[in-house]
């Protein structure tokens, strides 16, 4: 019975990781700062986070996004009233591409034996701050398939945020909101991603003229972003991850004015811009 049991959890994970938009997770603590006791009462807290993004069904229509996921929480320390036992950590979600977020700080209460469950109108500090970046994670996506497509996670993420300000776990949750409205008004970063990847399944389909338009795009929404934010620490982040895969391609197409033009938006490899364009002179 405990065989068939297992077997049909593991049938329930698996079916139910289908239909979620996450097809990997991987969750690293840093609890070295914690007692003996403490380390032992967060050891099913990986699996839970773990069950938690695969087994939740995030959005209706992008089911197949098979999205990676990278997480680490770094355990500051942790404080107890009554009953309830609260850990203070920091963390990093990433996608393992080009969005990557760190979080300062937060505040959550756990207890092994309890699932995780979300639910956006009874608020709880751990599951709401996991979907917060599922959301943000979400957003950015499914930014890259359609033009403002991240629109709705954006906004699940603002309310998310908007409940734990009210709540007795406030600690970060304005800081959160803040990055909110950075990332969904950040027009310049959602078109450059957006043409970037469509730039990327051209090149695949041999459509060269499309694929040359697309990272003109690109570099347009990299130029907003400047005016409008200068050097904003996410448009960083997504031109130092693509900065070699764009050498290579604008190399391949002999692009010498998109190799100049990324140079100036990106003075922090501008080593690397310039050798392409030497090498394109020889």
């Amino acid at each position: 019975m405990g065989n068939l049991m297992c077997h049909l959890f593991t049938f329930l994970i698996l079916s139910s990781s289908l239909f979620s938009q996450f097809g990997s997770v991987e969750i690293t603590f840093d609890d070295r700062l914690l007692r003996n006791d403490e380390r032992q009462d967060l050891l099913p807290l990986k699996e839970d986070i773990r069950r938690f993004f695969l087994t939740t069904s995030w959005d209706k229509e992008y089911v197949d996004l098979n999205i990676p996921l990278h997480i680490q929480l770094i355990f500051q320390g942790s404080s107890s009233k009554g009953n309830v036992k609260t850990y203070l950590c920091q963390a990093l979600f990433t996608n393992g591409s080009d969005l990557r977020y760190f979080d300062k700080g937060v505040q959550f209460y756990y207890s092994a034996g309890t699932s995780i469950y979300f639910d956006l109108v009874l608020f709880e500090p751990l599951s709401g701050f996991l979907a917060f970046y599922a959301q943000l994670i979400l957003a950015g996506e499914i930014d890259t398939y359609e033009f403002r497509g991240g629109n709705t996670a954006f906004e699940i993420a603002r309310e998310i945020a908007l409940r734990g300000s009210g709540s007795e776990y406030k600690k970060g949750w304005a800081s959160r909101m803040a990055l909110v409205d950075d990332l969904s008004g950040n027009s310049g970063l959602r078109n450059a991603r957006l043409a970037y990847y469509v730039a990327i399944d051209f090149m695949k389909e041999g459509d060269v003229e499309g694929a040359v338009k697309n990272f003109g795009d690109m570099l347009d929404g990299l130029e907003k972003t400047y005016r409008d934010f200068g050097r904003e620490q996410h448009t960083q982040y997504f031109m130092k991850f693509q900065s070699e895969n764009l050498v290579k391609v604008f190399s391949l197409l002999g692009q010498r004015k998109l190799l100049q033009d990324i140079k100036e938006l990106d003075p922090d490899r501008w080593e690397i811009y310039q050798a392409a364009l030497d090498s394109m002179s020889e």
